[in-house]
């Protein structure tokens, strides 16, 4: 039985068993692997229906290097504690609803030096594609957690995250939320509001209205506030 850990070729083969709607023992048989192996590769990959073996593969590595870093006696403590914080807000964003390459771009981007990276800065450090970090930054920037700008001197596009992403992300989904409340409020009066439905919608809406203006109040008057 193969020793050691799986390597690029095993995964690209578990995504054709998976797509041939293959087991986790078949795949491992197939590999002469334990089955527990296949599960726990695929279970934290983007399980049966999203596993992608080059990503998979990148995320191993980067997990293999940041274990080495985390139990070598010659790394710096600094070293150290910024990785168990990029490891801890990474998986809080993510239980927060983030997807997780969106999660680790914007954590990326927090732990950088000036909060300014470029495209290309970041498929490097996060060693990803291309075409995930347009996907997230994308993403984030309708989210109003960074904001893209025009670096002259580099001729590129640089992501930019800075004092002001929380208040502009709070406004943001504010008035998402209060769009939301006026189309409810109307689907309620449309149909009556003496109706069942009609009135669950206007008092949904109401609902939604009062929470989306109270926190576009609180985000401007706590704007400011001093670290």
């Amino acid at each position: 039985m193969p020793e050691g850990r799986l390597t690029l070729r095993e995964r690209q083969r578990i995504a054709a068993g998976l797509a041939e709607g293959r087991s986790y023992a078949e795949i491992a048989r197939r590999l002469d692997r334990p089955t527990s192996t296949i599960s726990r590769e695929v279970g934290r990959s983007g399980g049966p229906g999203d596993y992608r073996p080059e990503r998979a593969h990148q995320a191993a590595a980067r997990r293999a290097r940041r274990g080495t870093l985390a139990r070598s006696p010659d790394a710096e403590p600094r070293e150290r504690k910024v990785l168990e914080v990029e490891e801890g807000a990474v998986e809080m964003a993510a239980g927060m609803g983030l997807p997780k390459m969106v999660a680790r771009v914007l954590i990326g981007l927090w732990l950088s030096e000036d909060g300014r990276l470029t495209a290309a800065e970041l498929s490097r450090g996060l060693n990803v594609s291309p075409a995930s970090i347009s996907m997230a930054v994308g993403y984030l920037a309708r989210q109003g957690l960074i904001r893209r700008e025009r670096d002259p001197q580099r001729r590129r596009d640089v992501y930019v995250v800075d004092d002001d992403a929380w208040y502009h992300s709070t406004v943001t989904s504010a008035r998402q939320t209060l769009a939301a409340a006026e189309i409810t409020k109307a689907a309620g009066e449309a149909l009556g509001p003496d109706t069942p439905v009609g009135r669950r919608l206007v008092r949904g809406g109401a609902f939604l209205e009062r929470i989306s203006l109270d926190a576009l109040a609180s985000a401007e008057r706590w704007r400011d506030l001093p670290p």
